[in-house]
């Protein structure tokens, strides 16, 4: 090892004086962190001897059989002697005694003073020992279910290894212990894969797996592991080409069989037998004791009145969920009917049934957005326990994922809000002991098997109880019949109940009659306490009515943003007054209930409520350009703020010097953490509103604001959402004849089909950038338009093409004094020249890049760099210094949560390893890379699945090979790809064979 050896991360009290010891890697000692030296390997040899007897005294005969063997120098006493003097001199008195004879070092407990049990002594503590202590704790925590502690102590236990155990130590007597050690290493990551695959992190396993299985071709255990977390995975293709792998391989080899078990799980994966689903929910953190349990349910009103007959009809339902395959219940009415009450009362009251979790979501279904299925099985999952790595991009993946998540276990899902049947049915459990309540303004006959319920307004009794609760006993028995009056102009609608009754609750000097009175106003009330949605404007009516002025125009002017919620400063921005009069605001119209408070700092509006408040902006703002103008300073606040982010971690880049001038400082940030948490939470409210700004008047701040949030598209976590936004910005510039925003929408466009590997289609948006760019005259476009199609050209291998393209890019951004976008130009021409073997002239260019980057102290575009540096070393066959490049790159993708470009950048780690004839390692990272995503798609996806056919064929694993790239096979195929022929090459010899 180079420099001073590690402490082991387990010891480290750094004031302890007593020594400790290692030996699952080089033979090393410390006095508290000071590394004491061993001496010649010889000497090495007998510390090694003597600690692994574990305090047991050895001869001096038997010493010398283990340093030498048969053939022992003819000295060999007394070196034993001169290695055990100096040996005594390094340690500290009393660990290394002489005994009849011979020698023994005594050890203390390897946790520490105080600990129960260990080996005793007074000397130090072995690495050996404590790794012994772990495992055993980890299998006292499996036989009582705690599995996640288990693993955790198993990782502990491992991470003891540090290369090859008793390293450069000789001897008979050391070979022997290495070979156990490494033996036992490989049974405990063996038990730790197998916990991991019981907590459902299969998609993680595959790579560890692959690794191992190459490395012990021959050990079964890793094969099955590997199958079964390949089948888990969705790639049934290759669970089961891995199993034709092994049978050939013990054949050739060995000339047997798989052993039974193995056999019976490929016949398992040939019936799809349900049994192999993952078993239980995913690994929660390792610091928790338990599994995620969710409680995710509103909180219940105190003053629930009535509805006994629906209570007790879907508690029984739900009770009904144990030993079925699934309840569920729907409950549809008009709005503001109380279903959303009646449901998380029922809910809140079989709670003891679920003891699982609950979990809960407003599907929005009322709105003109309503929530994707999608969007919500992510949320579902997290709040499960699943890594957000572990959660796939489609519907079909997740729900399914989301089904197995919920094998074995009982919970309770509210589907509050629903839009229609379809949007339901994937957030199903669909296992026994679970249960689904859906609210809904429509009855959803069309939803198989369930219970339905149509819920009604309350009868005139109920409503009067409500009333009765809120306002007081003593205010109503007094003026009973106003009170009567009151409920009856409601509609006997429960949310309108509630608005009037705490109104008049929090106004001492009103009388009831007053209330009565007001409601008696049939201007105010005879139009709309009608069936279906106008009751419940009347009721919005009702509250909206009794509003301060400020509180009016604060009720209408925010519910004209389209996003699902609004934070406290984009609300500020919008009212144009400071955060604390804005937090007043809304907190006193969460009070009426006309404003929910979705988390501290951040509020929403019901979807119905959201309209009526747009109604309210229409007919009374006045004058009634304030509506627009309330609106450009949400989008000037999302825009200044997001220009901000951008600028954090692009210092020097141009690009925020070429958008739109705003009259909103925005929000500042401490640090670049703190920054992408802002554009990371904010993102649906800032794609809303780019939505929402494509008139003549916004269009242009609008498109800036996709350009200034652009790493929601790179980061993967919104590209779809950011491409509909984008595509919505051209063709908005497209119709207003707007060249300016137009080109920008497209060269963003072009980011985002490029990103997604649909390279034709992103072609034909950037080169009609380009016109427009000349056109508009717009330095921006300009540059990153011929910047773009430079990319484009270097994965259609068209190098001429991307060559001028990038030269045009570079010629552009040196016009504009655009420093990084000259860097990352010339970075992109340096992939160019490489694919065209100038590979001094690439990396000469790349360095360019970096130095400019270094000097303006750039993290993200540094990394891209620093891959495209990796990738002419690599070319070049300077492996060494091609994988210090990826690595750093892929540190910095980590740490800004640029995921794609994590994936990619395993891809191209993966590439190098293959080529250094490291098959092993070259899967594990493609493994890495078709688990996290890359830039590039389907495409990206079909070139990762070839190289990882081509590493397990390195390996020896043929026919999961052949599976690998049948499948990249079908993707080219289907793209039209010229890769496509490649494929059809490696697979044809094997299918001569």
């Amino acid at each position: 090892m180079d420099g001073v050896p590690r402490v082991p991360e387990q010891w480290r009290p750094e004031e302890s004086a007593a020594i400790r010891f290692s030996v699952l890697g080089p033979v090393r000692a410390w006095r508290g962190a000071e590394a004491l030296p061993t001496g010649s390997p010889q000497q090495r040899a007998l510390l090694a001897a003597l600690l692994l007897r574990e305090g047991r005294t050895a001869t001096a005969g038997e010493l010398i059989d283990a340093l030498w063997g048969d053939e022992p120098p003819s000295q060999a006493l007394a070196a034993v002697r001169t290695y055990a003097s100096r040996l005594r001199k390094i340690l500290s008195p009393g660990v290394l005694v002489s005994e009849s004879g011979g020698y023994a070092i005594r050890l203390s407990d390897p946790s520490g003073p105080g600990h129960s049990g260990g080996l005793g002594g007074p000397g130090g503590s072995l690495d050996v020992a404590l790794a012994q202590e772990l495992a055993a704790d980890a299998d006292k925590a499996k036989a009582v279910g705690d599995l996640c502690h288990a693993r955790a102590l198993l990782n502990k236990a491992l991470s003891l290894w540090d290369g090859e155990v008793l390293a450069s130590v000789p001897g008979p007597y050391a070979d022997t212990q290495r070979t156990r050690l490494e033996e036992w290493h490989l049974q405990l990551t063996e038990t730790r894969l197998d916990m991991d695959l019981e907590q459902g992190c299969h998609a993680e396993a595959v790579s560890e797996l692959t690794a191992l299985t190459a490395a012990h071709p021959l050990r079964e255990r890793l094969r099955e592991l590997l199958m079964l977390a390949l089948y888990r995975s969705g790639r049934q293709a290759e669970a089961l080409a891995a199993y034709a792998d092994t049978r050939r391989l013990l054949a050739d080899e060995l000339g047997v069989d798989p052993r039974p078990g193995l056999q019976e799980l490929q016949q398992r994966i040939l019936q799809a037998d349900p049994g192999l689903a993952e078993p239980s929910a995913p690994l929660v953190p390792e610091v928790a004791a338990a599994p995620v349990r969710p409680a995710q349910l509103p909180a219940t009103v105190p003053d629930f009145t009535g509805r006994a007959s629906f209570v007790s009809e879907l508690s029984e339902v739900l009770a009904s969920a144990e030993g079925r395959v699934m309840a569920v219940s729907a409950l549809a009415g008009i709005g503001g009917v109380g279903k959303t009450t009646l449901a998380v009362h029922v809910a809140h009251q079989s709670r003891g049934s679920f003891p699982d979790g609950q979990l809960y979501v407003d599907l929005q279904g009322a709105g003109a957005r309503a929530a994707e299925p999608e969007a919500v099985l992510g949320a579902f999952l997290r709040a499960l326990g699943t890594a957000d790595s572990a959660i796939p991009d489609s519907l079909e993946e997740r729900a399914a994922l989301y089904r197995s998540v919920l094998d074995g276990r009982r919970v309770m899902v509210l589907l509050d809000n629903a839009r229609d049947a379809a949007q339901v049915r994937p957030l199903l459990p669909g296992t026994e002991g679970c249960a689904a309540l859906v609210t809904s303004r429509v009855r959803m006959v069309d939803l198989v098997g369930a219970h339905l319920v149509d819920l009604d307004v309350m009868s005139p009794e109920e409503a009067l109880q409500l009333f009765t609760k809120i306002v007081g006993v003593e205010r109503v028995a007094s003026e009973r019949q106003s009170a009567l009056d009151v409920v009856a102009a409601c509609g006997f609608l429960p949310l309108a109940i509630r608005i009037a009754a705490s109104r008049l609750a929090a106004r001492r000097t009103w009388t009831v009659s007053v209330l009565a009175a007001k409601l008696a106003d049939e201007r105010r009330r005879l139009d709309e306490l009608q069936a279906g949605d106008l009751a419940v404007k009347a009721t919005f009516e009702l509250g909206y009515g009794q509003l301060e002025s400020a509180q009016a125009r604060a009720f209408r002017l925010l519910g004209l943003a389209d996003g699902p919620d609004i934070s406290l400063a984009a609300a500020a921005a919008v009212l144009e007054l400071p955060a604390e009069e804005t937090e007043d605001l809304l907190e006193s119209l969460v009070d009426t209930s006309l404003l929910e408070s979705a988390a501290p700092g951040r509020y929403r509006y019901h979807d119905l409520v959201r309209l009526y408040a747009r109604a309210c902006a229409e007919r009374d703002e006045q004058p009634p350009g304030e509506r627009a103008a309330a609106m450009s300073r949400m989008l000037d606040f999302y825009l200044a703020t997001a220009a901000r982010v951008y600028a954090t971690e692009r210092p020097g880049d141009r690009t925020v010097d070429h958008l739109e001038v705003t009259h909103q400082a925005g929000l500042e940030f401490s640090d670049d953490g703190k920054a992408l948490d802002w554009l990371h939470s904010e993102a649906a409210s800032i794609l809303a509103c780019v939505r929402q700004s494509l008139g003549a008047d916004t269009l242009r701040r609008g498109v800036d604001l996709l350009l200034a949030s652009k790493d929601l598209a790179e980061s993967g976590a919104s590209s779809l959402t950011y491409e509909i936004a984008t595509r919505a910005a051209r063709d908005a510039a497209d119709v207003l004849a707007d060249a300016y925003a137009a080109g920008r929408a497209r060269v963003t466009l072009t980011q985002v089909l490029s990103t997604a590997g649909r390279f034709d289609e992103a072609a034909e948006e950037a080169a009609r950038a380009t016109v427009l760019g000349q056109a508009a005259n717009d330095p921006w476009t300009s540059g990153n338009a011929p910047n773009e199609l430079g990319i484009i050209a270097i994965c259609r291998n068209e190098h001429a093409a991307g060559e001028a393209h990038l030269l045009k890019a570079i010629d552009a951004f040196r016009a504009d004094g655009n420093r990084p976008g000259e860097a990352s130009a010339l970075c992109n021409l340096s992939r160019v020249l490489v694919s065209m073997d100038r590979t001094a002239a690439g990396i000469e260019l790349v360095q360019q890049g970096i130095a400019i980057y270094d000097e303006l102290g750039l993290t993200v575009r540094l990394a891209n760099a620093r891959y495209a540096l990796g990738i002419a070393f690599g070319h070049a066959g300077r492996r060494a210094e091609a994988l210090d490049q990826l690595h750093e790159a892929l540190k910095i993708f980590v740490e800004n949560r640029q995921r794609l470009w994590e994936g990619t950048t395993h891809f191209r780690i993966a590439q190098v390893h293959l080529a250094a004839r490291r098959p092993a390692q070259a899967a594990q990272h493609a493994e890495q890379a078709l688990s996290t995503g890359c830039i590039g798609g389907d495409w990206m996806r079909a070139n990762v699945l070839t190289l990882l056919g081509r590493s397990l064929d390195g390996v020896g694993q043929a026919d999961r090979a052949r599976a690998c790239w049948n499948e990249a096979l079908t993707i080219h195929e289907e793209a039209g790809a010229p890769e496509a022929a490649e494929l059809r090459g490696l697979l044809t010899p094997v299918a001569a064979a």
